[in-house]
């Protein structure tokens, strides 16, 4: 069972998928965000490729765990992804994934313009192994 995980911001949407025993995650891409038909044509592409059973979104929270107005972005996102996807949507807390994403770079010294295309999609795997890791703890 594949499970794929979605950074969805502004910009970029960061992608990631799960292994069929849902116990690691791995990139898949970083798609830009150009808000029309082309951002849900690519996801639709990836979605025929992988054929998740589930779909997961890094919902943004602040720090005190309110849901702020890039949840309402996000909710919407959602919404328009099940015109293209009829399996079931989950949403995970994504706060700090970004921060981790940054200290997994650094670490792995990666830096520059590749660091801006692949910080969305460390994100999304951040976010789906999450998930994973509540899903198989439960």
């Amino acid at each position: 069972m594949r499970i794929l995980g979605i950074d969805y911001g502004d910009a970029r949407v960061g992608v990631a998928v799960s292994d069929l025993l849902g116990i690691t995650s791995q990139g898949v891409k970083t798609v830009k965000n150009t808000g029309g038909k082309k951002l849900y044509s690519e996801l639709a592409e990836i979605i025929k490729e992988y054929k998740p059973e589930e779909i997961v979104i890094g919902m943004p929270k602040n720090m005190d765990g309110t849901e702020g107005f890039r949840a309402d972005a996000t909710y919407e996102f959602a919404e328009r992804l099940k015109e293209i996807y009829d399996g079931k949507i989950e949403f995970v807390d994504e706060r700090l994934t970004t921060m981790g994403a940054a200290q997994f770079l650094n670490a792995t010294n990666t830096r520059g313009s590749k660091r801006k295309d692949v910080i969305d999609t460390v994100s999304a795997c951040l976010i789906l192994d999450t998930y994973m890791q509540r899903k198989n703890n439960s």
